[in-house]
């Protein structure tokens, strides 16, 4: 079963990233080299993972779901564009809640806008392309074969949720060897999954864009869409607190309960579901073409 197989996949390769870690944090330091342990571990933890995939890529069926994911048509641009535009008239929306529930003295210059938008956005694209080939063309068409699309659908959501907020609380470098800082880093990492209060907003709102993104993988059997909305969001997500016109006093509704910002808050859960709809009635004919709605 695909889904068995990942799970012990992964377990390996964030216990092996724990044991690594250390002796990496404690190789960069000896050359000078000085960084918060939690980046070293998240690193380590990502080149882990990818040589875990790589090792069994064949029971994973890996190339396989990579190649039907990623396949290009010409529909493929029309589906990427399509998405980024839904996605940032979204982030247009919440910029917008902002700049009016703000104070006159708080809000921003709105030519700002464009440039944050534009600055952000290839990095945004890279991220997209690596989280999408991995939760939907990967994740996500593995669990729906297991479960059914649904199940699959639901499941790699409640992953996607969990992935993006287990993060070590606390940034600090360490010198010298510290064998067990890193199984300790991965302990306070996963720990914070079991404080519902605390990370119940943040992880609604990741598991509506994971399934969000997912109906839009479902929806055209390729990434493209939901590269397109995924891109979106990261740039709303990394220029909301510096550019966002009146985001430093805005409403916890609007900002965030809690981490991550932005996508924790009411405001988000609602226009999240406002696309899910959109996105669902929206219809490929073919791969070669064009969306409708």
């Amino acid at each position: 079963m695909f889904t068995l197989r990942l799970g012990v996949t992964l377990l390996l390769a964030a216990l092996a990233a724990a044991v690594i870690a250390p002796l990496a944090a404690m190789g960069l330091a000896a050359a000078g080299l000085h960084f918060p342990f939690p980046r070293i571990f998240d690193r380590v933890v990502m080149a882990a993972l990818l040589a875990a995939l790589v090792r069994d890529h064949r029971e994973l069926q890996l190339m396989r779901r990579l190649r039907g994911g990623f396949a290009w048509s010409d529909a493929s641009l029309g589906a990427a564009l399509t998405g980024l535009v839904i996605g940032a008239a979204a982030i247009a929306l919440l910029w917008g809640l902002a700049w009016v529930s703000a104070p006159s003295s708080a809000r921003g210059h709105p030519g700002s806008l464009p440039i944050a938008f534009a600055s952000t956005l290839i990095p945004a694209l890279l991220i997209a392309v690596i989280e999408e080939g991995f939760f939907r063309a990967l994740l996500l068409d593995g669990m729906a074969e297991d479960f059914g699309r649904g199940a699959g659908l639901a499941g790699s959501s409640a992953i996607y949720a969990a992935a993006h907020l287990v993060r070590s609380p606390a940034r600090f470098q360490v010198s010298g060897l510290h064998p067990l800082i890193g199984i300790r880093t991965l302990s306070a990492s996963a720990a914070q999954l079991f404080h519902p209060i605390a990370s119940a907003p943040g992880l609604l709102g990741l598991f509506l864009l994971g399934v969000l993104l997912g109906t839009a993988f479902l929806k055209t059997g390729r990434v493209y869409f939901s590269i397109g909305l995924h891109a979106s969001v990261i740039v709303g997500a990394k220029t909301w607190r510096k550019f966002a016109p009146g985001a430093q006093s805005a409403p916890a509704w609007l900002s965030g309960y809690g981490r991550p910002p932005l996508i924790s808050g009411a405001a988000a859960w609602l226009i999240t579901v406002v696309m899910l709809i959109a996105v669902s009635r929206i219809r490929l004919i073919g791969e070669r073409g064009s969306f409708q709605s």
